[in-house]
């Protein structure tokens, strides 16, 4: 089933969050092929995009909508997240203790985008000066492949 690029725009405000949420599992349980647990990890790894997004927006004072661009086909749901927060170095992210370890406790923080990518089947950062777009990939459960 391709649905097509479905787009939400929110204030940069944390109050917007479950309205991220829910937008992003109504879109992604439009096909039968993701199941609820993974429609649940897509929501969940949005949402930590999402949230970055709009702290970093806060920093710099920046008040432009945060963009959400869901796009469904019969293969893949993919879900962008786009802000304008400045920008960072994907590469300067500390590695974070496996989720498993005990050291894994004495991190408060610093843990969204290894969440992101142990939670969707791809995650691509795109930063610039003005801000990011992190892209978060989910594979269809039973695709089928169009004739």
């Amino acid at each position: 089933m391709k649905v097509g690029l479905v787009e939400l725009r929110v204030p940069p405000r944390l109050e917007f969050l479950q309205v991220i949420r829910a937008f992003v599992g109504a879109v992604a349980l439009v096909s039968s092929d993701l199941t609820a647990q993974r429609a649940s990890d897509l929501r969940l790894a949005v949402s930590e995009a999402a949230s970055n997004g709009m702290k970093a927006q806060f920093r710099l004072g920046a008040k432009d909508e945060i963009l959400i661009c869901c796009n469904l086909d019969h293969r893949q749901v993919e879900v962008e997240v786009r802000d304008h927060g400045g920008g960072f170095d994907p590469k300067a992210i500390k590695a974070v203790p496996d989720i498993e370890s005990p050291q894994r406790l004495h991190y408060e923080s610093g843990l969204g985008i290894a969440l992101m990518r142990r939670l969707a089947d791809e995650v691509v950062i795109e930063t610039t000066p003005e801000g990011t777009a992190v892209r978060l990939i989910m594979e269809l459960d039973n695709f089928e492949t169009e004739l």
